[in-house]
């Protein structure tokens, strides 16, 4: 599935992940391939992506949570999510 997560100042990351674990109002929330369409708002905490690697480019912005599992970490104070077809939008601060 496709994620791209966006701030109004640049692009932190555009790519193919396995999974998202996102921060919501009524608790963590998990977003995989074929999960239904959602539009939520997100509180602050950490994004957490589920992927092998993560670009070269995007590296710079995420904390790598540990050494076996390919999770990656980004904070954020608050923002919106959209998922629809395997494809999602995270707006952010």
């Amino acid at each position: 599935m496709n994620i791209k997560i966006l701030t109004p100042e640049y692009v932190v990351f555009e790519g193919e992940v396995n999974s998202v674990l996102l921060p919501g109002k009524n608790g963590e929330f998990h977003i995989m391939k074929n999960h239904a369409a959602i539009v939520s708002s997100l509180i602050g905490g950490k994004v957490k992506l589920f992927t092998s690697s993560i670009g070269e480019s995007y590296a710079k912005n995420f904390t790598k949570e540990n050494e076996k599992d390919s999770v990656f970490s980004y904070p954020i104070k608050s923002g919106v999510v959209e998922f629809n077809h395997d494809k999602g939008i995270i707006l952010c601060e």
